[in-house]
């Protein structure tokens, strides 16, 4: 299974979204990952489904949205209608995650789960079956630039036993370091933001991470 790359625009330059976007996706991006926090379920404020959909606009690679809010069910629809492709929610953030996962393949979506790391990855067995993809955290979510918790390898080498062949996702201080950990644990799926945006070479920054199969 080839390692996938998606990276996080939160740490792009959102005076030049759209060639930020560009100048990934060009230097080998496989997904766009889109973070939305909300200012409750972790303590930031991000972007909503307009950003979304001017991002479809430019671009016709998956957008990976991983939503960081309280109450997910009330906004997927707005989501999926601006173009998402995959819409990762928290487990803890809604009262009926499988209703939520059906919601969302309903919508025309891949539907996934993301783990905070406190978060057993017990806490989504009896989902297992019904999900796409499986969201690692590797950092405490809210915030770009955060260091990896080198804790998380063991967790997703237990989600990639309960995942099979599907995706599983990590997110958090991913550089040419740590994709080696995660990727060996089980990994398809890397998530990095502040590496691959402050390299002097998004290409170099991304076939770095891209150097490694599970």
């Amino acid at each position: 299974m080839s390692v996938r790359i998606a990276p996080s625009i939160l740490s792009a330059d959102f005076c030049r979204l759209g060639e930020e976007i560009n100048a990934v996706v060009e230097s080998g991006a496989d997904l766009i990952h889109f973070d939305v926090m909300d200012g409750q379920f972790v303590p930031n404020l991000t972007m909503g489904p307009p950003v979304l959909a001017s991002i479809r606009s430019v671009t016709e690679v998956p957008l990976d949205v991983h939503l960081m809010i309280d109450e997910p069910e009330r906004y997927v629809e707005d989501f999926a209608n601006a173009g998402a492709d995959i819409i990762s929610f928290h487990v803890e953030a809604t009262q009926h995650p499988h209703r939520l996962i059906h919601k969302i393949k309903d919508l025309g979506c891949q539907a996934g789960i993301a783990l905070n790391p406190s978060t057993s990855q017990d806490e989504i067995e009896y989902l297992v079956d019904e999900l796409d993809m499986v969201l690692v955290m590797t950092v405490n979510p809210g915030f770009s630039g955060q260091s990896f918790i080198p804790d998380m390898v063991e967790k997703i080498r237990n989600v990639r036993a309960m995942m099979g062949d599907r995706d599983v996702e990590v997110d958090g201080g991913i550089d040419n370091q740590t994709a080696h950990l995660v990727s060996e644990a089980g990994a398809n799926i890397l998530v990095s933001g502040s590496y691959i945006y402050g390299h002097t070479s998004y290409m170099e920054a991304i076939e770095s991470l891209r150097d490694y199969t599970v």
